[in-house]
């Protein structure tokens, strides 16, 4: 199936649970805080040109990410980012390799606070970055590289509001951005519903001032901001964004 070559925006179907093969090496529901930054919508490093991500050059080619290693990265850290990855890769036609002399690759670093990528490729060495204290579980791990392959956030959907209620009175000041919506002009949810289960999805207290929830799901009993790893429908979007025959 052939898709338009603009960005994901993605979101996905609550009845979609995360990949049984993830483990949740986290005991809680919420993700570190060091996803919640100074950053765009938390953990999103803007590109040059914010809207250069809609062309097709921000896709990876041949669908192959290319990465490499900052040397204070240790050898548990890279294992557990090279394990994570492979699930990716088993679930998708996407494939993950190690740098050689490539100009274009993904750089995971260490070296200060938070959890945070830029959103698509964008050309020369852009950094991942997996702070020590948090970042590194397989779920943050995987929602970062999500990024780097051209996906926003999934309450960023044109159709949000269908489904989840913004409590804006409980956003801290001046976070009120973190909350705002892709218009479906730029962004395409690829012919699949909204996804609760989603690993890119908030959780019900990301940027609270108050520890009041600032999203609250209209469907009752359903989970926001798991960071156990990627949805069935993650994959499915993955792999349509990507032109892939895989997960259709």
């Amino acid at each position: 199936m052939k898709w338009s070559p603009v960005l994901l925006c993605l979101v996905g179907f609550a009845l979609a649970g995360p990949l049984k093969s993830f483990v949740d090496l986290q005991d809680t529901k919420e993700p570190h805080p060091g996803e919640f930054g100074d950053y765009f919508e938390g953990d999103i490093v803007l590109p040059r040109s914010r809207t250069g991500q809609l062309a097709p050059t921000y896709r990876w080619p041949n669908n192959t990410l290319v990465y490499a290693f900052a040397p204070s990265i240790n050898e548990t850290q890279r294992v557990l980012v090279n394990n994570t990855l492979r699930l990716i890769s088993d679930g998708s036609c996407l494939r993950f390799v190690n740098r050689t002399t490539e100009k274009d690759y993904v750089l995971v670093v260490n070296n200060k606070t938070g959890c945070f990528s830029s959103v698509g490729r964008q050309r020369g060495v852009q950094i991942l970055h997996l702070e020590n204290d948090g970042c590194f579980k397989q779920g943050t791990i995987a929602h970062e590289f999500l990024h780097a392959l051209g996906f926003w956030h999934a309450q960023s959907a044109y159709n949000r509001d269908d489904y989840v209620t913004i409590n804006w009175e409980n956003i801290k000041k001046g976070k009120e951005h973190n909350f705002s919506i892709k218009p479906n002009t730029t962004t395409t949810m690829f012919d699949l519903p909204y996804d609760y289960g989603s690993v890119m999805h908030y959780p019900g207290t990301a940027f609270s001032k108050n520890g009041n929830f600032t999203i609250v799901p209209k469907e009752e009993g359903v989970e926001i901001g798991q960071r156990r790893g990627l949805s069935g429908l993650d994959f499915q979007r993955l792999n349509r964004m990507y032109n892939c025959t895989t997960g259709q």
